[in-house]
């Protein structure tokens, strides 16, 4: 499919907690505006390496991309921007924001914790002859955590659903040059987020002159909640870089 603005593919990369259907509602929306776009599984086992697998993906794909990030998949689409050529914007929904050298966890010091930080379940996991952590968040805290506007229902899929990210994800530096130096960028805030905080996005979107659109009382679920608005953000980044 060929998008009527730009001929650039929307990569969409989802974050931890969460799968490739997290974007299900922006993928309908992108076909039916006739938006090229995939959604890549996005590993989950350490910025480096989930980096460079997205990196892959996009380098694969004939011309130009749009690369969008939620949540860790900011930090993930950070990395894979300094790697692929063809990487022509980025869009942050809800995100971290990193810097070289700087991780996810400290990405957001200097910011009170949010509730997410005293939610998480670890558990381990095979890593070769070693054992790694990686972790959900607790079911009983995820529909607030994660999706405080969905339905109950809704949110009690994705918690019994989630993919749990390994600890390394959000404790690794970024070892490049982030890309959001060289390419346009945009950042959507949710203003209700209860797994980073608001004020942490705001401060991160300023640090890389990103296009700020802020959603009153968007959880951090905003691709799933606020469909309609992230997507048009998408649109609408797609036509600058066209």
């Amino acid at each position: 499919m060929t998008s009527p603005a730009s001929s650039a593919t929307v990569v969409l990369v989802h974050g931890a907690f969460a799968d490739s259907s997290s974007w299900s509602r922006v993928v309908s929306r992108l076909y039916a505006a006739d938006v090229a776009a995939v959604a890549p599984a996005n590993p989950l086992r350490g910025l480096t390496a989930d980096g460079e697998y997205i990196a892959s993906v996009v380098s694969q794909i004939d011309g130009p991309v749009l690369l969008v990030g939620h949540s860790y998949g900011g930090p993930v689409i950070t990395y894979a921007s300094a790697k692929a050529e063809n990487a022509k914007g980025l869009v942050f929904v809800a995100s971290f924001g990193v810097d070289q050298g700087v991780s996810v966890h400290g990405s957001n010091e200097g910011f009170p914790p949010a509730e997410l930080d005293s939610s998480l379940l670890p558990r381990t996991f095979p890593r070769g002859e070693e054992t790694g952590t990686e972790f959900y968040i607790q079911p009983e805290h995820f529909h607030s955590v994660f999706c405080a506007d969905l339905p109950d229902d809704e949110a009690a899929v994705l918690a019994v659903s989630q993919r749990p990210a390994a600890d390394v994800a959000f404790g690794e530096p970024l070892a490049v040059e982030p890309g959001w130096k060289r390419l346009p960028s945009w950042f959507v805030v949710a203003g209700a987020d209860h797994a980073i905080n608001p004020d942490a996005e705001r401060a991160a979107a300023k640090r890389m002159g990103s296009t700020v659109t802020e959603i009153a009382g968007g959880s951090h679920a905003i691709a799933l909640s606020h469909a309609d608005k992230v997507t048009q953000i998408i649109v609408g980044a797609l036509s600058e870089i066209g």
